[in-house]
């Protein structure tokens, strides 16, 4: 897994967590290359913003002084989760070629059970009818599979709505998320 370099901040916690006896800024985060949940503690003197983009690579870093570490899913603040939200669609539009190489390469996970029945809205039905139009012809966008494909469910909107669950409950099979 390749080291992040840049996180976007999903909330801004100057003083830290209320419950918490630590004093010290804190940032929630997401990683825009694995989907990481990370905590980042800023500069001195730094204030961050929702949305904002952060370098967090090897080199010197002028906002974030340390990563304190992955943030775990409880932790994440409401409006965290609405930032994670408007995040997840943008980073599914700018990357609609590799998730719809997912409709493309995607396998079965066992015999029961295929991995694009574990998006929101799909079902055998749906999962079969990928598999038949694929093996004529990959699928080049979303538009291209909603063409092909009779009564499917937004394949966008299903993959954004699996990637936040992946972030935010314990699932047995991720899919994006490592």
């Amino acid at each position: 897994m390749e080291k992040e370099e840049f996180a976007i901040v999903l909330d801004y916690l100057p003083n830290g967590y209320p419950l918490e006896r630590k004093m010290m800024p804190i940032a929630q985060a997401i990683g825009k290359t694995n989907l990481v949940l990370l905590e980042l503690v800023p500069r001195r003197g730094i204030s961050l913003n929702a949305g904002e983009e952060v370098y967090i690579g090897e080199g010197k870093r002028d906002k974030i002084y340390y990563i304190l570490g992955r943030l775990h899913r409880e932790k994440l603040t409401e409006s965290a989760k609405n930032q994670l939200q408007e995040f997840i669609e943008k980073i599914v539009g700018e990357r609609e070629k590799e998730f719809v190489e997912f409709f493309n390469k995607s396998e079965a996970i066992n015999k029961r059970l295929h991995q694009i029945e574990l998006l929101p809205g799909f079902g055998k039905k749906h999962m079969q009818e990928i598999l038949t139009q694929r093996k004529e012809k990959e699928f080049e966008s979303f538009e291209d599979m909603k063409k092909r494909i009779q009564n499917l469910p937004d394949p966008e909107k299903a993959i954004q709505k699996r990637i936040l669950t992946e972030l935010v409950n314990i699932e047995r099979h991720n899919l994006f998320i490592r």
